[in-house]
């Protein structure tokens, strides 16, 4: 069985046995006492509330080691582009002829590619092989700059999709950064 199959393997049945909820539907920060493992992380992001909103959408988090909150996180970021994927191939069936088609068809490749590095970085943690995470949540986060970019000087209907996505990633390079030693 290829790495990549197993990965995907592992991560179906991670997914099974988890609920996750997206972000908009969390409780507010205001009534969250993040852990100090929580407080660690989020305090690093460009946008503390948006990162606590984050893993706090998963009820594993309040008790959740560096392990258990990076594949909180890993597994989040994947749903997100996952998500995103199939609303782009919604929005090329319901946009078949219109100026958007090329730029759509650009993010669904960038969205391939960020499924897919978010993928063999699930597959890492698994495999407690921890220094490419952050490379591959990079890329994560680049591939939906460039989707964004596509869309440069028209409206593109990807925009909170592609800004969450970057959030999320943003948060897996700084959880993966717990498992760096000095």
């Amino acid at each position: 069985m290829s790495v990549l199959t197993y990965s995907s393997l592992c991560l179906s049945l991670f997914l099974a046995t988890s609920f996750f909820i997206h972000p908009s539907n969390a409780t507010t920060t205001t009534t969250i006492q993040p852990s100090n493992l929580v407080n660690k992380v989020c305090n690093q992001t460009s946008n503390y509330t948006f990162c606590v909103e984050s893993l706090y959408a998963n009820p594993k988090t309040p008790n959740a080691n560096r392990q258990e909150l990076a594949y909180i996180i890993y597994v989040s970021a994947y749903l997100n582009a996952t998500s995103t994927q199939e609303h782009i191939a919604k929005l090329l069936n319901k946009n078949a002829n219109t100026s958007q088609r090329p730029l759509l068809l650009r993010c669904a490749r960038d969205y391939t590619k960020a499924v897919s590095k978010l993928a063999v970085a699930y597959g890492d943690l698994d495999s407690e092989t921890y220094n490419s995470l952050a490379i591959y949540s990079r890329i994560a986060s680049a591939a939906a700059d460039d989707c964004q970019a596509a869309f440069k000087g028209t409206h593109s209907p990807l925009t909170t999709r592609n800004e969450d996505l970057k959030g999320l990633c943003e948060i897996c390079v700084f959880v993966s950064k717990l498992f760096v030693t000095s």
